[in-house]
């Protein structure tokens, strides 16, 4: 008898061992995942568990930060100039841009551009290579990269800042909170400010524009409106009437949103809340300023 045969595993058996190994190997690996994602106890400690579960299920992707403790469920990835969104539990990747419905605000844009202030507004989204099938998922068609002010009247418009600084047209809501953040910084540029406020967020308002348009001082107006003290319905005033202009020139142009930023020299056009550096840049067409 051939003792060494019978001590032999069959094929059925060595393949019942391997498919055994490698369920193992599965399940520690699964473990492993679970133990670093679960239950994270703060933001930091968030971030911390979601780095290490994707150094195990992303190994080859360079990771720079991430943040968990801005965009609700969902963590910011940095990657080189890229973002991607995943869950606390690092189960979940979601590519593409991030809007706040509330500021209607395309988040994902105004991060790169924070995060690469050459990349043009119009290709933010490059968490994607392909900027065209980014565009097509927004919800909004493209909005203008320049625009003709000719098109514009000179009333419906609040002036305010220095008269004697280079210009930027403002189009604002002033319920809109980043409008008021905005605002704050336009304050810090020594830049003339020609503030033209539209409807975003419906019939509301409307009256705090026309309250505002049609005071005594409308800049004064303003900046009480953007601090919660709109003054009270003015009477109609010729200047409310051309707050009509505005809302047709800003739906004929695509903005969708509010704040959006043009710069009056030759109708460049930035969407979104800047910082006075990036506005003053902006506003005398430095390098890093059109973003």
């Amino acid at each position: 008898m051939n003792y060494h045969d019978r001590r032999r595993p069959s094929h059925k058996a060595r393949a019942a061992h391997l498919a055994l190994a490698a369920s193992s190997a599965a399940a520690v690996l699964t473990l492993a995942v679970s133990l670093v994602t679960a239950n994270p106890a703060n933001a930091a400690g968030a971030a911390s568990d979601v780095a290490a579960a994707l150094k195990l299920r992303l190994p080859k992707t360079p990771i720079d930060a991430i943040n968990c403790d801005v965009l609700g469920p969902w963590c910011e990835v940095v990657s080189g100039d890229t973002l991607f969104y995943v869950d606390e539990a690092a189960r979940y990747l979601f590519v593409g841009r991030l809007y706040d419905m509330e500021e209607r605000r395309d988040v994902t844009a105004a991060r790169l551009l924070e995060l690469n202030p050459d990349l043009l507004a119009a290709g933010a989204a490059r968490a994607s290579e392909s900027a065209a099938a980014t565009k097509a998922n927004a919800p909004h068609p493209a909005a203008a990269e320049r625009v003709d002010l000719a098109k514009l009247p000179a009333e419906g418009a609040v002036h305010w800042g220095n008269p004697n600084g280079a210009k930027l047209i403002v189009f604002s809501d002033f319920q809109c909170g980043y409008c008021q953040r905005l605002a704050a910084e336009l304050a810090k540029t020594g830049l003339h400010v020609e503030e033209r406020p539209i409807s975003i967020f419906g019939n509301e308002s409307r009256a705090i524009a026309e309250a505002v348009i049609c005071a005594d001082d409308p800049a004064k107006a303003l900046h009480a409106a953007y601090s919660g003290q709109a003054p009270a319905t003015a009477k109609p005033c010729k200047a409310a009437k051309a707050l009509d202009a505005n809302e047709a020139f800003a739906k004929a142009n695509g903005f969708a949103g509010t704040p959006v930023i043009v710069r009056a020299s030759d109708g460049a056009v930035l969407h979104g809340y800047r910082d006075a550096a990036t506005l003053r840049r902006f506003a005398v067409g430095e390098a890093g300023g059109k973003q």
